[in-house]
């Protein structure tokens, strides 16, 4: 089995709607650190797993200095957005979205 970890650096903001009162619900921003794991029995013609480049295009490209409540089909919890980053990359079992310091989401296929 060949593993791959490529961890991205997406400064963006969101303001989330809960059931709760929450300062969160406002519009604010984080420098989120997300880190995609993927993992192939094979590699592909190019002898990779999956090309560093196209997660960073894919995943950054796309996030970076966005309004992810406008960019995002849901609401933009970093649960939810764990389980988004997962879905658009081949090969990709598991993701940890850091909103800040201490604050980690985790989503894991579960195989």
């Amino acid at each position: 089995m060949y593993y791959i970890k490529k961890q991205l650096e997406v400064s963006g903001c969101h303001q989330l709607h809960l059931s709760y009162s929450s300062k969160c619900t406002n519009l604010h921003g984080h420098n989120w650190i997300i880190t995609v794991f993927c993992k192939s029995r094979e590699l592909n013609a190019d002898g990779m797993v999956v090309d560093f480049t196209a997660i960073k295009e894919k995943i950054h490209g796309y996030l970076d200095h966005g309004n992810f409540n406008e960019l995002l089909p849901f609401n933009p919890t970093a649960e939810n957005i764990a389980k988004w980053v997962c879905d658009q990359v081949p090969c990709c079992y598991r993701v940890e979205v850091q909103e800040s310091a201490g604050n980690v989401a985790i989503y894991e296929v579960d195989e």
